[in-house]
């Protein structure tokens, strides 16, 4: 998944009203708003004075002329914000048949209805195989170094999917869960259950129940964003 202008460093001034962040530019020093397209709590992605990439846009149609799309993390690595870009990334790796555990399925159909009033990110399908459900999570806490973790905050929804995907299994089809760490730091995962006992005990009802559990890796530049190797889970 390419942008689609070339991004802009810039330095964090503050997040607020969780989708706003205002910042300094770096190339002239200007304060701009920057929309910020992620309601969760980036822990440790939000702090002020971070260095941060932006989108700059000439969409008469968009109020807010900047998109905050990546944050700089030590060691030259990156982190990916946008809580829109996986379900992209995951799409055209389906497409092109790149996700290893997926690969068997030619046909991919986006935000199919399903279960109670929800819509699965992803419906696979293939004759002689069994439907698959694929439900994708924008993974990018880190607390601890290389081990990336989910939720970053409560997520009753997240836990609602869980449910829904069981039910799938249940009715004799596939049902995965996709996490996709959008951050070039890390080499494993795991849950934050601590963060969110609730969906700690979803996942492992989803488990037990036979959904699937798979975990990738992004390669994230300052162009693009694509998938990247399998990470093991230790949840």
């Amino acid at each position: 998944m390419r942008f689609q202008t070339p991004l802009i460093p810039a330095r964090l001034v503050r997040r607020y009203k969780r989708f706003l962040a205002d910042a300094v530019l770096e190339a002239d020093g200007r304060e701009v708003v920057a929309h910020c397209p992620n309601p969760g709590a980036m822990l440790g992605l939000a702090d002020p004075g971070m260095r941060i990439w932006l989108e700059p846009n000439d969409d008469p149609k968009k109020k807010l002329k900047f998109g905050w799309r990546l944050v700089e993390l030590p060691g030259g690595h990156l982190a990916g914000i946008d809580t829109g870009v996986p379900n992209r990334v995951v799409r055209e790796a389906l497409e092109a048949r790149a996700i290893p555990a997926l690969a068997e399925y030619g046909t991919v159909r986006p935000e199919v209805r399903y279960g109670r009033n929800s819509r699965v990110d992803f419906l696979l399908t293939e004759p002689g195989l069994p439907d698959a459900y694929v439900e994708v999570k924008n993974v990018h806490l880190s607390r601890k170094p290389g081990l990336a973790e989910f939720p970053d905050c409560v997520t009753e929804r997240g836990a609602k999917h869980l449910g829904d995907l069981s039910a799938m299994v249940a009715e004799g089809h596939r049902a995965e869960m996709l996490y996709l760490v959008q951050r070039t730091d890390c080499t494993c995962f795991d849950l934050a259950r601590e963060l969110d006992p609730g969906y700690g005990a979803a996942f492992d009802r989803a488990r037990e129940a036979g959904v699937g559990v798979i975990c990738h890796a992004t390669g994230i530049t300052r162009e693009d964003v694509s998938l990247a190797g399998v990470l093991p889970v230790q949840a």
